[in-house]
């Protein structure tokens, strides 16, 4: 299964993500959310760019047990504390992203919230990934 990004030429340039992702074939997986939590339970990470890495590592850590890679992510939402902290951060965000899972983006939406689960959390990725 290879995803197909697609990015019509008359919506915005995506930035980060792509408008939308085909996928035929394969297995589903999705993706719980995942904060900056430790192998014992604690949330790491000061920074929303610390916590975003440590987030995303434990997404690719789950991707990855079910068989799959970073390029068969189809779907990822972030929900984040602080959207204009995210924003802010966005450079640094999309550094670490690039460090992690590649350049192909999947589809993606950056959601603000009051809270998450972990009340130290900053932010919180899940997922959907389909894989041959």
């Amino acid at each position: 299964m290879t995803p197909e990004r697609i990015n019509p030429p008359d919506l915005s340039p995506p930035t980060g993500f792509s408008h939308a992702v085909t996928a035929t074939g394969g297995r589903l997986v999705f993706l719980a959310g995942q904060t900056a939590l430790d192998g014992d339970g604690k949330v790491v990470g000061d920074t929303l760019p610390e916590q975003f890495a440590r987030a995303l590592a434990n997404l690719l850590h789950a991707l990855s047990a079910a068989g799959g890679t970073a390029a068969d992510l189809v779907r990822v939402t972030v929900y984040t504390t602080d959207v204009p902290a995210y924003r802010a951060a966005a450079r640094r965000l999309g550094a670490i992203w690039r460090e992690s899972a590649g350049r192909d983006y999947p589809a993606m939406a950056v959601i603000g919230v009051v809270r998450l689960w972990d009340e130290q959390a900053l932010v919180e990725l899940d997922g959907i990934a389909v894989i041959d």
